[in-house]
């Protein structure tokens, strides 16, 4: 039996991150006019409760891996390419930071997370719907 030495979420979250190229708000948004996709990973409580990101591809948590990875399928059909430039955000940027290290697991090299999440996005003032 293999025995893992178990991690607080805090140090889970902080490899994560250290895989990764965080991007701000203003940052995210030139990546998306450039062809990068963002995605919301919110449940729908917290989409209703504060708004989305117009343009955000909505894909919830639970099936975030099988909608992303080209071999799945059960993949959404513009997620066949290990190339493609997923940008993910939650509400705040922790559980994001998670899902795009598990992406960049998948073969997704340039998944990445929004720092801050919807609300950093909100608060620098970009577009939001109700």
């Amino acid at each position: 039996m293999v025995t893992i030495a178990p991690m607080s979420i805090d140090e889970i979250l902080d490899r994560a991150r250290a895989r990764l190229t965080r991007l701000d708000p203003h940052e995210t948004a030139a990546a998306v006019d450039r062809g990068a996709v963002l995605v919301d990973i919110r449940p729908a409580a917290q989409r209703a409760e504060f708004g989305e990101i117009p343009g955000a591809v909505v894909i919830e948590r639970n099936v975030l891996e099988w909608r992303l990875d080209p071999r799945s399928e059960a993949r959404l059909p513009w997620a066949g390419s290990y190339d493609l430039q997923v940008i993910v955000t939650c509400q705040e940027g922790y559980t994001s930071s998670l899902a795009a290290a598990s992406l960049q697991d998948l073969g997704l090299a340039r998944a990445t997370d929004l720092a801050g999440g919807y609300a950093a996005w909100r608060a620098a003032g970009l577009p939001v719907s109700a």
